[in-house]
């Protein structure tokens, strides 16, 4: 029964960016497979080529880096029903810059290279469905981050939990932290300051 569930979440996203038929569905779904991870583990490593697109059924990642300084920084969060790929480097097959890191234990549908390739190649019109799913990704990704380059801390924050409302009980304050470029004691004095 959830494993009948979890493929509908998956089809019902997908065939919000165009049409598939019964046995497209059905060669989709024959491609796909779960995996887990759990807290701390990396779906994607920067230095590595990323081997799977993968859709959240639960949990967190995050996408995350080191600046010059050596510090980590994370760069953005993605949730459950959504798609988590470093798309760039996993279509052109090269070494990520990110690593994409679970942030709670989590369980994902996962297509690798070759599987996702025999997608494109059999189904028609797939090519442009998966435009189209990167493109609503990238314009959810930056109507996300844009509030972030020039607000304040206390608004980047509100922006933050209107952004994830569902996030920030789930994830370590010093995530949150680094996403809105801020130290841990400021985050918790305007979290203080906001109730």
């Amino acid at each position: 029964m959830y494993y009948l569930y979890v493929m509908e979440a998956l089809i019902n996203l997908i065939l919000q960016f165009g049409d598939l038929n019964k046995q497209q569905i059905e060669f989709l779904l024959s491609k796909v497979e779960i995996l887990e991870f759990k807290k701390h583990d990396y779906l994607s490593e920067a230095g590595k080529v990323p081997r799977y697109v993968a859709f959240v059924l639960e949990g967190v990642f995050r996408f995350c880096y080191y600046n010059n300084k050596s510090e980590e920084v994370t760069n953005y969060f993605v949730d459950e029903g959504n798609f988590v790929v470093d798309n760039e480097k996993f279509e052109s097959q090269i070494a990520a810059s990110e690593y994409v890191q679970a942030v709670t234990d989590c369980k994902v549908l996962v297509f690798n290279k070759k599987d996702w390739d025999d997608i494109s190649n059999t189904i028609v019109g797939w090519e442009m469905m998966k435009a189209k799913m990167v493109k609503k990704c990238l314009t959810l990704a930056m109507e996300r981050r844009s509030p972030l380059v020039s607000e304040d801390a206390t608004t980047r924050y509100l922006s933050f939990i209107e952004a994830f409302p569902n996030l920030i009980n789930r994830i370590p304050l010093s995530y949150v932290a680094s996403y809105l470029g801020v130290t841990q004691q400021s985050l918790s004095r305007i979290r203080r300051n906001i109730r």
